[in-house]
This record gives structure tokens, sequence and C-alpha cells, in this order.
């Protein structure tokens, strides 16, 4: 794919070719959208976030067979597909070796708090506000925590939960349902579901190990069941974690992250972003829904980079301003409650493991559920790896 052979709206995804243009000529990293990528004047861009993903050939050069595509938004249409880095700017014709960083994740210094928080509210208002002027139906993948309750009251749309019957989110799920007064519908899994979508989820991801399909088949599987049933898009509450201070390491500053505080270990998460995203947006896309992720908008990372210490997590609570900012919309049991991540909470972690087993992939071999997902692969129809693992706490 090159920008000569499409129209700009097939070329470049997220944003307005104007704004774009403007980001590129002032190096603005968040220019009021929810991320980009793609071609525009000659130029292969992608966003400071990398939250429109977006792949390169990774042998491509500049004496390449014109006929043969350079750049691609899934990674199936290239032979050797790797990320475009994100903030990075290159010729169309030059992907690889002409990479240049545009533009960095800025470093403001921390609000006091009160204005922290109205800045904060402000800005997933804003977010909200934005995912609705669109004409398209939204449901929301409803967990029961407080990122997607929260994204579910300020949508005002329906509730679907995905797991196994016995599964830790789908209790939460009914719980907070029952709470915030909204009705919920529940996919309750079976194992034949998982060995379906594994392939299907490699293939569109183009990833295998173990860590990333996990994380992806409960967005998979309710993705198929909200686009069955007539909607357009599915909004999730992706990046709250790593913007807010979800993780346990970021107040344990231990051997997972190298900064010593606290708001320097949330910026190293929110610096992981760039390699988790594609994956959750292939999987919805792949599903034929439109990924909608109201805390991954320009005002919110703003907003979030503004978070003092106070305001982020200790010992105590995790992702405290967001919290009491999702207490002004939230019955208090769901602001505040913690929960388990998507691929332990829903079971399928568990199930894909005993699955791996059960076809004699046992846990003393190294990478057994990796090598068990390779395998449901058709023969030398594995994709290759083209992102980072996340660590899906």
């Amino acid at each position: 794919m090159t920008d000569t052979d499409t129209d700009a709206d097939a070329a470049l995804r997220g944003a307005e070719p104007t704004t774009v243009r403007d980001a590129l000529d002032t190096g603005e990293p968040l220019p009021g959208t929810t991320g980009f990528a793609g071609a525009v004047d000659g130029r292969l861009v992608r966003d400071v976030l990398g939250r429109v993903p977006l792949f390169v050939e990774s042998g491509a050069e500049t004496d390449s067979d014109p006929d043969e595509p350079t750049w691609s938004f899934e990674p199936t249409a290239l032979e050797e597909p790797t990320l475009f880095p994100a903030g990075t700017v290159a010729p169309v014709d030059d992907p690889v070796a002409g990479q240049a960083s545009r533009w960095t994740l800025p470093d403001p210094d921390p609000a006091d708090r009160d204005a922290a928080l109205e800045a904060l509210d402000d800005a997933i208002r804003t977010a909200t506000e934005a995912a609705q002027r669109d004409d398209r139906e939204i449901a929301v993948a409803f967990s029961g925590g407080v990122d997607s309750a929260l994204v579910a009251e300020l949508l005002d749309a329906p509730l679907y939960v995905v797991g196994f019957p016995d599964s830790h989110d789908v209790e939460a799920a009914r719980t907070a349902a029952d709470a915030m007064g909204r009705d919920l519908t529940v996919i309750e899994l079976e194992p034949v579901d998982l060995e379906r979508a594994v392939p299907e989820v490699a293939r569109a991801t183009g990833r295998t190990n173990a860590m990333d399909v996990q994380i992806a088949l409960p967005l998979s599987l309710v993705g198929e069941r909200v686009a069955a049933d007539g909607f357009d898009a599915l909004a999730v509450g992706q990046g709250a974690d790593e913007l807010f201070g979800g993780y346990e390491k970021v107040v344990r500053l231990d051997h997972r992250v190298d900064a010593e505080t606290v708001r320097g270990a949330v910026r190293e998460q929110i610096r992981s972003l760039p390699d988790q995203l594609p994956r959750d947006v292939l999987t919805i896309e792949a599903t034929g829904l439109a990924p909608v992720a109201p805390f991954l908008h320009d005002a919110v990372v703003e907003a979030a980079l503004r978070l003092p210490d106070e305001l982020l997590a200790d010992e105590e609570r995790r992702k405290r301003g967001f919290r009491q900012v999702a207490a002004w919309y939230l019955p208090d049991e769901v602001a505040h409650r913690d929960k388990k991540a998507v691929q332990y909470g829903s079971l399928v972690a568990r199930e894909l493991d005993r699955l791996a087993r059960q076809a004699g992939y046992k846990r003393r071999m190294d990478d057994h559920v990796g090598k068990y997902v390779a395998s449901l692969l058709a023969d030398g129809d594995a994709p290759e790896p083209v992102g980072a693992d996340a660590d899906g706490e």
C-alpha cells in the first residue's frame, strides 16, 4: 500500500490530514486525537502512543519492487511485518532506513490535587463526548471493574461480559451492573470457543506468544457476539491501568521498573502502550467492529501526565485520582473495587493452559502454551512476531 494508490482517507487513519500536518509542523505530540497512523504527503506517521497500528516491510528498501506493499495497517498484508515505531515519521518509499523520531511523550510538572482532578474529569468527558459524535452503535466490553464501568456509564451503552461460568469477571460484572441499575449480556465460554478463536486471534494480531493470545481472546469472543447483535463498535477501558497507576509494580518499584518514583514508574507503563495496543485494536477490528478507547484520547493522556504521586497509587490503593473522578459517576462499590486482569478474571488463561496440557504440551516444556497456539495454526501459517510481549497484569 502506498499513498499514491489510495485516497487520503484510506491512507491515513485516526485523524484528518490537516491535523497531522499541523502536528508534523509544530511537533505537538497530543493534538487532540485518539491516535493516528498512515501516509500523508508522502510520509508515514504513527502517533506518540501508537494507538493506531502501522506495520512496515522489514526488508523494504528504496529500490524495492514498487508493486510490492511496503506498509500496511495489518501485519497479514506483509511478508515480514514489523511495527513502525510510535512517534516516528519516514518517507513512504524508505519506511525502514528513513525513520526519524518526530514526537515524544510530554513530561509536564504535576498539577496540584484539586486542579488535577478537575482537569481529569473534563478530559474524560471530552473523550467520551468525542466517541459519541460518530453515528455508530456502541457496546461496552464490561468486566465489572472501574475502567469499563466508567466507560459504560458515560457512553450509556449496552454491557457485555465474557468468561467461563465460574469466572471472577462474570460475577463482578453481574454485581456491578446491578449496582449501576443496568442490564448485562453474559457470554459464557466453553473450551471449544478457545480452540476455535485462538488461530483467528493469532493471525489477526501476528502474535502467538501465550500472554498476548490470552489477553486478546476475551476481546475477540466478546467482539464476535457484539458484532452479531448488530453493533458497529466496541468500547473498552484500555489504557487506564497504564495512565493512572493501576499496576502493583509502580508502587513496589521492584525489578520490573527502572524508575525510582511512582510517577516515573507510571510513565514507564505509558511508554509500553505502543507495543500493546496493536494487539487489542487488531483483535477488535478482526471481529468487524471499530475499537473505542476513550481513556486513550489525547486530552485524557495529557491530564494523566499531570497527576501528582498522591493521585496515582500507594500501598493501599491504585488509580487513586481516577477512582475519585469515577466515584462522581458510579456507586462507590464499583468505583473502588479491584479486579483481576482480563485473562485471569475471565479464566481464559487457566482454560488455555488446560487445553495445552490436554494436547500434550506439559508445563515442564518451555512456553508450552505458545507451542500449543502454534499447533492450532495451519502448517506454515504461523505469523511472524511483530510486537513485544505485554506483562498483562
